[in-house]
């Protein structure tokens, strides 16, 4: 059973900083793109980071600077590390994964078929 589970989501004040793991099992990662994706209430779910299996990552701009994603591809987990929090990132994120291995590690939804449940982040 391929599964992705979010943890470490939660509630901080602006300028705080929150670490979202996410552990994937049933399914081997080490090769494939992850990514985090977050929706806002009342917007569409939009790519915050994504890494690659040889750690080369993409942001979105919006996160540029503040968020850092990483990952350890032996445990099947992904991280991603926010600073500077602001009320404008409060949000469910989601990990996502691709089930064929790639090099290209884009932030299209589309390209991710492995999704968690999510995990409340909110920033006062």
């Amino acid at each position: 059973h391929v599964q992705l589970v979010e943890s470490g989501g939660g509630s901080v004040q602006a300028g705080g900083s929150l670490r979202l793991s996410c552990t994937g099992s049933g399914f081997i990662y080490s090769s494939h793109c992850m990514a985090w994706f977050r929706q806002a209430p009342g917007k569409e779910r939009e790519g915050v980071a994504a890494i690659a299996g040889d750690g080369r990552t993409d942001y979105a701009d919006s996160v540029k600077g503040r968020f850092t994603i990483s990952r350890d591809g032996a445990k099947n987990i992904i991280a991603l590390q926010m600073h500077s929090l602001n009320p404008e990132d409060t949000a469910t994120c989601y990990c996502a994964a691709q089930l064929q291995p790639s090099d290209e590690c884009l932030l299209i939804e589309s390209r991710y078929q492995n999704w968690g449940q999510g995990t409340q982040v909110t920033v006062s």
